[in-house]
């Protein structure tokens, strides 16, 4: 039996802070909930970043809910990436139940059912305000990394962007970017490589192809106006609290591209737009990427090394991403070591490659005189999860056996007549749920080919023997020929009757 006392001691000293923060839990040891031994969350680490792993069915979802109601009572914006349709119930109250009752009972807590303020945005057909990106705003390199193309044609881009730039026609979706590659590889080759240098057309035409493998997976969805700004996502509602923005992407898991696209461009433009603030007391934002590996695992080298280096620095800005997946192995590595927070739910062994995946994972959490964890880590209940964090110091805390607080909003989805009621409320829905159109290079290429064709001269016509007006029934070609007939043997026949020959014969001398 392990000292219940230094157990208790050890969770107290690390998990008490001076700063804001708030409770995920009561800590357990042989199983068992110890009375006191609360585990807290500090506000002022958690733009450090952080994962949670576990197998289907252990509760990540309902401790990303915990989570997310932490930060919006803290007045921290929220972004819920919703891949599997089930965030949708943080916006109302939820029900008080017998297991809610017991697990809190052992906690000495009371149920304060509430519902928090929720905006729903979509980058596809879903319910919610439209997010946007126009491909000037995604600029040459992203671009090229989405589309996992080589230096060459890397540089093709930047001159289609060049040429754009100086021509002034805007870029503002995949329309007019295909329309500058078709123009540039035809009527437009000759001014262009007099200005840019030599295009090959195999190159284009490679860059033709990928955009259009994009736009295969809905990407003509996500590019284009209005485009969506970022303080709509930083907001804070009427009573102070946090707004938690429900981005709905369940039909992304067959578009893994696209979602690719979109969390790249959302992360560079959050690092572009926000200040640097350094240690602030809490984050100013914070982002929850469920089912993460599917950002990762389409992505390109070259799409995972800016990843990697995005959410190393954007942590400067007051920015927290916390990824939701099954295993940690799913993350890459580099990414995986930048990840302050730690919640492991349970994972199942089921092969011999599945007690290896686990043995790994054991050995990503600080080492503990109180678990066996690769042995503890396949027994964790419904909502119970390893933790450990980062304190004020950045130093982190012991590795604690959870039983987590239940989310106090529902635990289930909203109706579609309660999704309905959410959007039509919803300014932010008004504001970008109408598409523009505005004049771009599509509409500037194409009504200068139009100009050029009109100008052109008109072909000449043909020479012809006689005007059309004195043309007669004689001059047919068929007639000609018949009536040059019929003269001739009527002459014949004349000849004939004056005893004379069509043709001259010699005089014979014998």
């Amino acid at each position: 039996m392990a000292d219940v006392a230094a157990f208790k001691d050890a969770v107290e000293q690390g998990y008490t802070f001076k700063g804001e923060h708030f409770d995920l839990g009561i800590a357990m040891l042989d199983k068992e909930a110890v009375e006191g031994a609360m585990v807290r969350l500090p506000l002022q680490s958690l733009n450090r970043h952080g994962l949670i792993a576990g197998a289907t069915g252990t509760g990540k979802t309902k401790t990303l809910q915990v989570l997310a109601e932490g930060l919006s009572d803290a007045s921290v914006p929220v972004l819920l990436m919703d891949i599997k349709g089930d965030l949708s119930g943080i916006a109302a109250a939820g029900e008080l139940n017998d297991k809610i009752s017991q697990r809190l009972a052992k906690m000495d807590k009371e149920y304060q059912r509430s519902g928090f303020p929720v905006e729903l945005l979509s980058i596809s057909e879903e319910k919610g305000a439209r997010m946007r990106s126009t491909v000037i705003e995604f600029g040459p390199i992203l671009l090229s990394r989405i589309l996992n193309l080589n230096d060459t044609q890397e540089g093709v881009v930047s001159m289609i962007f060049k040429y754009c730039d100086d021509n002034q026609m805007p870029l503002m979706d995949l329309k007019d970017f295909i329309k500058v590659i078709q123009f540039i590889s035809n009527e437009g080759k000759k001014e262009v490589e007099a200005l840019y240098g030599k295009i090959s057309t195999t190159t284009t035409g490679t860059i033709l192809r990928k955009v259009i493998e994009l736009q295969q997976q809905g990407a003509d969805l996500f590019f284009g106006e209005p485009s969506f700004e970022i303080d709509d996502l930083m907001r804070i509602s009427e009573d102070g609290r946090g707004m938690v923005s429900i981005l709905r992407v369940t039909d992304m898991q067959t578009r893994p591209k696209l979602f690719s696209t979109f969390m790249l461009s959302l992360l560079a433009e959050l690092y572009a737009t926000l200040p640097e603030e350094g240690d602030l007391d809490k984050p100013k934002f914070v982002m929850f990427i469920d089912e993460a590996h599917l950002v990762f695992q389409e992505a390109t080298s070259a799409l995972l090394q800016q990843l990697e280096t995005v959410i190393k620095l954007i942590r400067s800005k007051g920015v927290g991403i916390f990824l939701i997946t099954q295993n940690p192995q799913d993350i890459p590595a580099p990414v995986l070591s930048q990840l302050g927070l730690k919640i492991q739910h349970a994972l199942r062994a089921f092969t011999a490659a599945d007690r290896k995946s686990i043995k790994k994972a054991a050995e990503n959490y600080p080492e503990t005189d109180f678990y066996k964890v690769n042995e503890l880590i396949t027994e964790l209940g419904t909502g119970e999860a390893f933790v450990t964090a980062l304190n004020e110091k950045g130093i982190p805390t012991p590795l604690v056996h959870t039983m987590l607080v239940p989310p106090r909003s529902r635990m289930d989805i909203l109706t579609d007549a309660e999704l309905q009621q959410l959007e039509q409320r919803s300014a932010v829905v008004k504001k970008y749920n109408t598409a523009m159109d505005s004049e771009s290079a599509y509409e500037i290429l194409t009504a200068k080919l139009k100009a050029a064709a009109e100008q052109q001269p008109a072909p000449a016509e043909k020479p012809v023997k006689k005007a059309a007006k004195e043309e007669s029934i004689f001059d047919h070609s068929v007639v000609k020929q018949a009536t040059r007939t019929a003269t001739n043997i009527i002459t014949r026949s004349l000849l004939g009757a004056l005893g004379l020959t069509g043709r001259s014969k010699k005089k014979s001398f014998f």
